[in-house]
């Protein structure tokens, strides 16, 4: 399935606002095929604190600029913030070792890996 491009611009700015914040390990799934109620998530690491805030303003900033909604938040915690972009994206900021316990990729392990 093809991208829409407004989604392949929203989310590479995401990507990318994830990535000039020294977010680790940026991964963008597709879950159109595998849910009914879940579009896009991206997947990132971060440091707690500091670095989780300054990722979670990058993308904030430049996912509006690309045309989406303010996001609504949940959390945030020490370990982890998600940010829900409308229904179609879902932005998820973890400390390595919240990612790793939750485990979202291999949760979602049928879900198509977006390459940005």
């Amino acid at each position: 399935m093809q991208l829409e491009p407004q989604i392949k611009t929203q989310l590479q700015a995401i990507v990318e606002a994830a990535r000039e914040r020294r977010a680790e390990d940026v991964v963008a799934l597709d879950l159109t095929d595998v849910s009914s109620s879940l579009e896009y998530f991206v997947i990132c690491t971060a440091t707690a604190g500091l670095q989780l805030n300054a990722v979670q303003e990058n993308i904030r900033e430049k996912a509006q600029e690309a045309g989406l909604p303010r996001p609504s938040v949940e959390g945030p915690s020490e370990r982890w913030l998600l940010l829900a972009f409308g229904g179609s994206i879902v932005v998820h900021i973890m400390t390595k070792d919240a990612r790793e316990y939750y485990d979202l990729e291999g949760l979602w392990s049928d879900a198509k890996v977006l390459d940005f």
